[in-house]
């Protein structure tokens, strides 16, 4: 129990720093939130509960080619806000955006034969 409340506590800790980051620094807070802090931090708790290296290769690995669809997000995130959308509506359509252009990805890999 101490150990998922201590990963749990980190990883807020990382979220929190960020946020209050951005209130200052737009650049600096998109630097930071670049690192990819979540799958490092993913890395670590799988491979310290496992020492399974295969499961962070393949989670890397998924990692990497998952990223594509998500810049669904970030392209149509600043799009709706520059055309004055509501910022909650904004950031439910960019979600819903991203949830289908993980679905299509998905598809089209394994049409192609690619698994993940």
């Amino acid at each position: 129990m101490i150990y998922f409340i201590t990963k749990t506590i980190l990883t807020a800790i990382i979220i929190i720093i960020v946020s209050e980051v951005a209130k200052r620094s737009s650049l600096l807070a998109a630097i930071i939130i670049s690192i990819p802090f979540t799958s490092v931090l993913a890395f670590i708790w799988v491979y310290w509960e496992t020492e399974n290296t295969e499961k962070i290769v393949n989670l890397s690995y998924n990692t990497m080619i998952m990223t594509i669809p998500s810049f669904t997000f970030f392209i149509i995130l600043p799009i709706l806000i520059k055309f004055n959308f509501n910022f909650s509506i904004s950031i439910m359509i960019s979600i819903l955006s991203t949830s289908i252009a993980y679905y299509i990805f998905v598809y089209l890999l394994k049409k192609y034969g690619i698994t993940i």
